[in-house]
């Protein structure tokens, strides 16, 4: 007969936010390892880190952070939600309606102290408004921290 093991540890979380500028519509910025860096400073072995944009006009996508792929995705975009189309919302309908598709947040997985990325996953924040902006992403790191 099995027996339970009493493992003994500390439940963490641990809350911060990385601000960064974009240049534009449709700019990739590679917060991969703004993630990790969250996650190791946190203390935090096995559990999830939550990434959220706070934004009506940016998203999060997990994607391979090759340039031919990235450009892929902007004119997909472009091709779904094209910006010269008659909109009822003055001026960026467009990159709201982007923003519309995918989501602005994301899960993962955390073990051994590493973000669990697939093999040529990054984590893009995706700027799909018309006018450089000044983003922030909340990072919360939660779960056990071995002590």
């Amino acid at each position: 007969m099995n027996k339970p093991v009493k493992i003994l540890a500390r439940f963490k979380v641990y809350n911060t936010t990385f601000t960064f500028s974009t240049k534009g519509e449709i700019e990739f910025i590679d917060l991969t390892d703004k993630v990790q860096e969250a996650v190791s400073r946190s203390g935090v072995k096995n559990g999830v880190v939550h990434v959220f944009a706070p934004h009506a006009t940016g998203i999060l996508i997990l994607t391979e952070s090759e340039y031919g792929l990235l450009n892929d995705i902007k004119a997909l975009l472009e091709k779904l939600v094209p910006k010269g189309a008659s909109y009822m919302h003055p001026s960026n309908a467009h990159s709201h309606l982007r923003s519309v598709l995918l989501p602005p947040d994301k899960t993962l997985p955390i073990v051994d102290g590493r973000v669990e990325f697939g093999t040529w996953q990054s984590l893009m924040f995706v700027e799909t408004d018309v006018h450089p902006r000044r983003r922030t992403v909340i990072i919360q790191v939660m779960g056990e921290t071995g002590e």
